[in-house]
């Protein structure tokens, strides 16, 4: 299911529309448009809880842009922007589909329903939002007026968008979570999952770690036997592979919920419903992504690092 909202959800951060709507806020720089559209949520929140909640992200890296963007823009108009860039992103790529979309809507805001978010920050900030489209009353999830003054197309854009949202920042709350309950820190999770698939010049910079602190992260893993001794850790051992698939078989567990409390009947009508549109949005993010989503048409590798074909 992660691999059906993700790619919906991350259009926010890799159209143009997404970082044209920040830009044209005031906020230069792809960094100010993300901390400022994803912490916004949250408030007004500092370096240090922004840094906790996003977990995988140096804290100096944060506060390059967190609490400055701040003076530039407030959470409820970032807020604004953010759903704004996303809904025009979706109207580009499911051109054609705004009825899919809304029922897609529908059904994942069925999923979501009365979910219990104790212990998910993120999660439960943006489930507290107004949801695009709803009048004061609201649905399961909302917790204000409409939150659009579109049309009911972008409306249904919008709603769409939020609730691939409020699940993607469910699941990642519950992945922090396993992280920590594994005692992996920030920088070592991304250490970690560079050992599996995905390169170190592409995600240390991106996620703003010096190279004292990634080189200390790879020695705490090879203390542990997770990665080979020495060099730049590029590789996880088969101890290394079974820590990573128990993290993420954590994750999985604790994302389960919306799934099982519909059952495998209606999960498997929204997977039905959610395809095509997530192939849509997939078609245009970047691989090897950043996020950790596969490519389109991957199976994730299993405990010994192999993917299906």
């Amino acid at each position: 299911m992660w691999t059906l909202f993700e790619p919906i959800h991350a259009v926010t951060y890799f159209t143009p529309e997404g970082r044209s709507a920040y830009e044209q806020a005031g906020l230069r720089g792809f960094w100010r448009g993300y901390f400022a559209g994803r912490a916004a949520p949250l408030g007004a929140a500092g370096p240090a809880v922004v840094a906790a909640s996003f977990f995988n992200f140096a804290p100096a890296f944060v506060a390059r842009a967190i609490p400055g963007v701040w003076e530039l823009i407030t959470p409820e108009e970032a807020l604004r922007v953010r759903l704004a860039g996303a809904a025009s992103a979706l109207g580009r790529l499911l051109a054609g589909r705004e009825a899919e979309a809304a029922a897609a809507a529908e059904l994942l805001w069925r999923a979501i329903g009365e979910l219990d978010f104790s212990g998910r920050v993120l999660a439960s900030a943006n489930v507290a939002l107004p949801v695009p489209g709803e009048g004061s009353s609201g649905s399961s999830g909302s917790s204000g007026s409409s939150g659009s003054s579109g049309s009911s197309g972008s409306s249904g854009l919008g709603r769409l968008w939020q609730a691939a949202t409020v699940l993607r920042e469910h699941r990642g709350d519950g992945h922090f979570a396993a992280l920590a309950a594994a005692d992996i820190d920030g920088c070592e999770a991304v250490v970690l999952r560079c050992g599996l698939d995905l390169r170190r010049e592409d995600m240390q910079p991106v996620r703003g770690w010096t190279d004292e602190a990634w080189d200390g992260a790879v020695s705490r893993l090879a203390a542990r036997g997770w990665v080979g001794a020495g060099g730049t850790g590029g590789t996880l051992t088969s101890a290394g592979l079974q820590a990573h698939a128990a993290v993420e078989d954590a994750t999985d567990r604790a994302a389960s919920r919306p799934w099982a409390r519909l059952g495998p009947e209606a999960t498997a009508e929204i997977a039905a419903a959610l395809t095509p549109l997530a192939r849509a949005c997939a078609a245009v993010l970047p691989y090897p992504s950043p996020i950790g989503l596969p490519a389109p048409g991957a199976a994730a590798p299993d405990a010994a690092g192999n993917r299906g074909q």
